[in-house]
């Protein structure tokens, strides 16, 4: 698979019947190996990594209402408490970071109200927080690392 702008992770990878899947440590399965689903497993051990947010909060490839429409968001982290702190958009690494992908965010988050959005590629990562009050969001250089009082 694509080198992708993020460390190094070890995965478990398994092949059957010709195909490749990696072990998901969230949904706690195998998941057929898409490059869409390479940058998604790259933003869980980040996020879980990186950012040091425990597992229990993180949630992957789940449904959601967008306009009385079902949606699937990639990965949504949660507070202690069980509100929405980030809500990551993966795209495959051939798929530009544009427009179009903040869009698609930013509907999601209408039904989330996540405090900090993710856009990535597995190439470029975008962070942003939202400021609900101006009604605008504000680039970031990067995310916070978790803190237990979250």
């Amino acid at each position: 698979m694509e080198q992708l702008n993020f460390k190094h992770y070890p995965f478990t990878l398994k092949n059957r019947e010709n195909k490749r899947y990696i072990f998901d440590v969230v949904r706690k399965k195998d998941i057929l190996i898409t490059p869409e689903e390479w940058v998604r497993q790259h933003c869980v051990q980040f996020i879980l990594q990186e950012k040091k947010y425990p597992i229990s909060l993180l949630n992957v490839e789940k449904k959601i209402k967008v306009y009385d429409r079902e949606k699937r968001y990639d990965i949504i982290v949660f507070t202690p408490q069980g509100k929405v702190t980030l809500l990551v958009e993966c795209k495959a690494p051939n798929i530009p970071i544009n427009q179009d992908v903040f869009d698609q965010i930013a509907r999601y988050n209408l039904s989330v109200d996540s405090q900090y959005l993710m856009v990535t590629n597995g190439l470029t990562h975008v962070y942003c927080q939202m400021d609900y009050q101006a009604q605008t969001y504000h680039f970031l250089k990067d995310l916070p690392t978790y803190t237990p009082q979250q």
